[in-house]
């Protein structure tokens, strides 16, 4: 069975956030504004997602 994955987009500058959004923006792999990854789907992708929801768009898989 294939692992799921999650497309994941910032869109907001981490710039003036609280310094563990920073970290979890870091963790997500995203550095530049625009930038999209790809991620595994799990709890703790899950996790760092809904922490910093107000940053980043999912834009599935």
């Amino acid at each position: 069975m294939a692992n799921k994955t999650i497309r994941v987009q910032l869109f907001r500058s981490p710039i003036g956030t609280q310094p563990k959004h920073k970290l979890c923006v870091k963790g997500l792999g995203l550095r530049k504004i625009g930038q999209i990854v790809e991620l595994e789907d799990t709890p703790s992708v899950r996790g760092m997602v809904t922490k910093v929801h107000y940053m980043v768009r999912v834009l599935g898989a």
